[in-house]
């Protein structure tokens, strides 16, 4: 495809291994933006495509080099799409740590005595040429589910051990990697990418 190495803009370990794992075999390297020198930026927006350009265009500027920048979150139904854009950060804008567990902890809490329970992961992923690039590709990719009371599983990260998914009876956290990787709200938006780039480097 004439794509070798790529710029993760993000510092999150569980992320570069989930792209990592699917991109390796179409030819891309990806590398942490963090190993580069290049900081994380500010996440302004209400939305997952701005925060997501945003974020790739500050480390296209400060590479060099293509980026690919994603923004997600989990979004629940019966709170209006929160955690949404707000997903990693949830438990500290109410005063909290900045943490999976305390996340979680406050999504059980918000959630008590909810009977519907219908969430679903989004991830929007970007794809910057260059800092300045005029058309960035833009795909999302949704993995519908439901909010749990209790934790099930170790695998994954985030709010995995809480996120079922009814048709497999499991939670993300208790599925296997590879798994996880055909299935995700990040698997899906990455095959999406990467049909994009095929049809680009044809």
């Amino acid at each position: 495809m004439g794509l070798s190495r790529v710029v993760l803009a993000s510092n999150n370990v569980g992320k570069l291994k989930e792209f990592s794992a699917i991109l390796t075999s179409s030819g891309i390297e990806m590398v942490a933006q963090g190993s580069l020198g290049v900081s994380e930026v500010e996440e302004p927006y209400g939305t997952f495509v701005e925060n997501a350009l945003a974020k790739a265009r500050h480390a296209s500027r400060l590479t060099g080099l293509p980026t690919l920048a994603d923004d997600s979150g989990l979004c629940v139904r019966v709170l209006g799409g929160a955690p949404g854009v707000y997903s990693a950060r949830y438990a500290s804008l109410a005063g909290g740590p900045k943490s999976d567990a305390a996340n979680n902890h406050r999504l059980v809490t918000e959630l008590a005595g909810q009977v519907d329970r219908r969430a679903c992961y989004v991830a929007v992923l970007v794809y910057l040429r260059c800092h300045d690039d005029p058309r960035p590709i833009v795909v999302e990719g949704s993995w519908d589910g439901e909010v749990l009371d209790e934790p099930r599983g170790e695998n994954g990260f985030g709010y995995d051990p809480y996120f079922y998914l009814p048709d497999l009876a499991l939670t993300a956290a208790e599925l296997a990697p590879e798994q996880k990787n055909t299935l995700s709200h990040r698997a899906r938006a990455l095959r999406s990418l990467l049909s994009a780039l095929r049809s680009e480097f044809e």
